[in-house]
């Protein structure tokens, strides 16, 4: 919990400085900005399925250690350097880091949880929001003093978390892998590539991240088409973030035992991408009421109505993540979980890039023709397609775990 607290704190400090400075302070082009950034993204999207072979094979202490010391160095080069090159060369290796880290990280905690994984994976979210959320604080604050002393204390705090992972994080690794199966990397990538159940619920599970990102991107975009560039639109961004942020680490545990107690996961699952479905009727009704000219009409049309949707979007994230986290543990077969993690990721990561950009296309086409309701009816629509799609899979089984092959080792699947 610590461990993931620490690489969101030290991850959001930077990144979202991280553009401003290379665009303004060093003077690179707009696409030699987005080269840079995407770099970071593709090298952790695209690697997280040998990230977490690797975990599965050497451990997951080693891969955990390797992504925090990665890290450490990746950060410290970009606030050292100024050329081209070692800046991709940095943000490779910071995506690289994430790629070895994360899917290592889940499936410890999956391991050590036991029977309790998702009240494990609820405070798992708490301590990961938390960190979300006071990361960009403490960047801001550091960044006043020069981008880089953010640099530097972000790659502090994951030289710090490492050392204290060597000294204190107990040793685990994937059982099957001690126990010398001698399966290859490649058996193993196509006994996972043909389970279906899991290859069907990662895909449908896509939706909910693009939806889910649109905090990133079409909700502050939204409160500045209305808002402004100014102070206000700058706050209504911030008091959106914090909105999100805070409400998960208040309420995420209760959420998770109510939802529990209620119902089968695939039922929470299927509620919870229901829920950030519906989290864009907000903006889609907003956009039936005339703009005002200005005052505190237009603040409020700006700011309410995009809150509100990270308000839901953050309830229908509380409610399906724990049993989305379950969930693949569960499609795995208790087998190779790390790679099943990284494969995960990989599906997802994809999804998100081609839904990022279809929403950019969306709100482009609205803005040129005048139908603001456009992204909002697209985002509602891809909420429904997903909440329908989990919802057969729940009905038909196939959210279940796997049922072993009497008298024979277990498949990775």
């Amino acid at each position: 919990m610590v461990n993931q607290f620490a690489i969101n704190l030290g991850f959001y400090m930077l990144m979202p400085y991280l553009a401003t400075h290379l665009a303004g302070p060093l003077g690179l082009a707009g696409w030699l900005v987005g080269l840079i950034l995407g770099v970071r993204n593709f090298s952790q999207q695209g690697m997280f399925l040998v990230g977490g072979t690797l975990a599965d094979r050497l451990g997951y202490k080693p891969m955990i250690i390797a992504g925090l010391v990665l890290r450490t160095v990746g950060f410290t080069t970009l606030g050292l350097v100024d050329s081209v090159p070692a800046l991709i060369a940095a943000s490779a290796a910071t995506g690289l880091a994430g790629a070895l880290f994360n899917p290592a990280t889940r499936a410890y905690l999956a391991l050590d949880a036991g029977g309790r994984r998702v009240e494990a994976f609820a405070l798992f979210n708490v301590f990961y929001q938390a960190g979300i959320l006071l990361g960009p604080l403490v960047g801001m604050v550091l960044t006043g003093a020069g981008f880089r002393v953010t640099c530097l204390v972000a790659a502090g705090t994951f030289a710090v978390l490492g050392v204290v992972q060597i000294r204190a994080l107990p040793a685990r690794r994937a059982e099957e892998t001690k126990e010398g199966g001698g399966r290859g990397v490649l058996a193993e990538w196509r006994g996972i590539l043909v389970n279906r159940p899991f290859l069907l619920f990662s895909t449908a599970m896509t939706g909910s991240y693009v939806m889910s990102f649109q905090v990133y991107l079409a909700l502050p975009l939204e409160v500045r088409r209305l808002g402004g560039e100014g102070t206000f639109g700058v706050a209504a961004v911030a008091v959106m973030f914090v909105v999100s942020g805070l409400s998960t680490i208040l309420f995420q545990t209760g959420v998770t035992a109510w939802c529990r107690a209620r119902m089968e996961p695939g039922r929470a699952l299927t509620l919870g991408v229901l829920v950030m479905g519906t989290a864009f009727l907000p903006l889609l009704v907003a956009t039936a009421v005339p703009v005002p000219d200005g005052g505190i009409g237009l603040r409020l049309l700006a700011s309410v109505p995009p809150t509100l949707s990270a308000l839901l979007l953050s309830v229908g994230t509380m409610i399906a993540y724990p049993f989305e986290m379950d969930t693949v543990v569960r499609l795995s077969g208790d087998r190779l979980v790390a790679t099943h993690y990284g494969l995960y990721n990989t599906v997802c990561g994809v999804g998100i890039t081609l839904g990022n950009l279809l929403t950019g296309a969306a709100l482009d086409a609205a803005r040129r023709a005048g139908m603001s309701a456009l992204p909002w009816l697209a985002l509602v629509a891809l909420g429904l397609v997903c909440t329908v799609a989990l919802h057969r899979l729940h009905r038909t089984g196939r959210l279940s775990a796997p049922p072993a092959k009497t008298g024979t080792r277990p498949l990775t699947v």
